[in-house]
């Protein structure tokens, strides 16, 4: 039966008491639709392909308008005319991988076995991306992610959202580089300009801080702040430092994989030496900061850190910012780029043969140096001695 296709049409026509009835449509030519005994009306084109006569179904009425239906048919004719097989098409999305599952097996397959900061990625991708889980991987656009970067910039920050951009178009290379055959809708978006942080301990804080310091209840981490600013080392490293990775005789701490998964050598000055035996008296753990945490060691200590910095009012400063703190007292001490990059175990292909080249002894006599400075500038209204009796000083409290 050939019919102009309208909406009041198809709602009235009367089901076939069994089987179906076709109609045809007078508007556009192949979109043809059938009406079975339940009164469930189905478009499709019927078309000929490679020497097969098929159905290539467009979807049901009233859930796909007669206007939608007429442009879908178009859409299908073309893509025959093409060589294409839309039936072909929907098989092969309807095995195409979720998003989730690609994730699901980033994370097992790479992001578990190879990086450190697998929890981030796990975190991350589940708190801004679950919604995107249950939907097929080739059909999340490039239009898509540019607006959830630029929503998570506005609302959470350009860093944050850089950082998650940077971790789907990971998991859609490891995707391609393990055999799907789809684009990446990542590529091509560029990330916000970061501005580095430039925070560090001033001058004029010092003193304030080590008061404070001196005056925090929690010995384990008041111990964790002063040797993170002592040595430099990253906070996980820190917190994970171990009696074995000591070498008293040395005076040396031997990290066994950093944030670049290498391992790292940082020479102990006096005041940090004072501080772990002094611990290490009391120590019945593998660990120098034992804790009640699943790593079995100490957690970051968030509230003694408040504590200390409410103390000593002083605002705006991470523990993280105790890294580039004794890289800064370095630099004042006259220490190159090169030997404060290898101090704080900085990777870059540029400069990574120049700090192969550079002996761990020049490291520890600009680690002294701004330790020495450090607490010459912390204590210098009370004139006390050496920077060995003041770090006992801070550890005793």
């Amino acid at each position: 039966m050939k019919v102009n296709f309208t909406k009041q049409f198809l709602l009235k026509y009367k089901p076939p008491t069994k089987g179906r009835i076709n109609f045809h449509d007078t508007q556009e030519k192949g979109l043809s639709a059938y009406i079975t005994a339940n009164g469930i009306i189905t478009f499709f084109v019927r078309k000929r392909i490679n020497g097969r006569d098929e159905r290539i179904h467009l979807g049901r009425f009233p859930e796909l308008s007669i206007e939608n239906a007429r442009k879908k048919a178009l859409a299908a004719k073309a893509d025959v005319a093409k060589g294409i097989d839309p039936n072909q098409e929907k098989k092969r999305l309807k095995q195409e991988i979720t998003f989730g599952d690609m994730f699901h097996e980033f994370m097992e397959r790479y992001s578990k076995k190879f990086k450190k900061s697998w929890i981030y990625d796990e975190r991350e991708v589940n708190k801004f991306m679950s919604s995107f889980f249950h939907r097929k991987a080739c059909q999340i656009t490039k239009i898509e992610i540019l607006e959830l970067h630029e929503k998570i910039g506005d609302e959470n920050g350009r860093y944050q959202a850089n950082r998650l951009l940077e971790r789907v178009r990971a998991i859609y290379n490891k995707a391609i580089e393990w055999g799907w055959e789809g684009t990446n809708p990542a590529s091509g978006i560029k990330k916000f300009k970061e501005k580095s942080r430039q925070r560090f301990l001033r001058k004029d804080e010092m003193p304030r801080f080590f008061k404070a310091l001196a005056e925090e209840e929690n010995i384990s981490a008041r111990d964790f702040i002063l040797l993170s600013l002592l040595t430099g080392a990253r906070k996980s490293n820190v917190l994970a430092m171990r009696w074995e990775e000591i070498n008293f005789v040395l005076s040396e701490w031997h990290i066994k994989e950093t944030k670049n998964g290498e391992s790292h050598v940082i020479p102990l000055a006096a005041p940090a030496i004072a501080i772990l035996k002094e611990r290490k008296i009391y120590s019945q753990s593998p660990f120098v900061f034992p804790g009640e945490g699943k790593g079995g060691h100490l957690s970051d200590p968030k509230k003694a850190w408040a504590r200390v910095l409410r103390r000593a009012e002083i605002v705006d400063l991470r523990i993280h910012d105790l890294r580039r703190t004794l890289g800064s007292w370095m630099a004042a001490m006259g220490a190159t780029t090169a030997i404060i990059g290898k101090t704080l175990a900085h990777k870059s292909v540029e400069a990574t043969k120049v700090y192969e080249r550079i002996d761990i002894d020049p490291v520890r006599e600009f680690i002294t140096r701004a330790n020495d400075a450090i607490f010459k500038v912390a204590y210098a209204e009370e004139g006390r001695g050496s920077g060995e009796d003041k770090s006992s000083d801070v550890a005793a409290g």
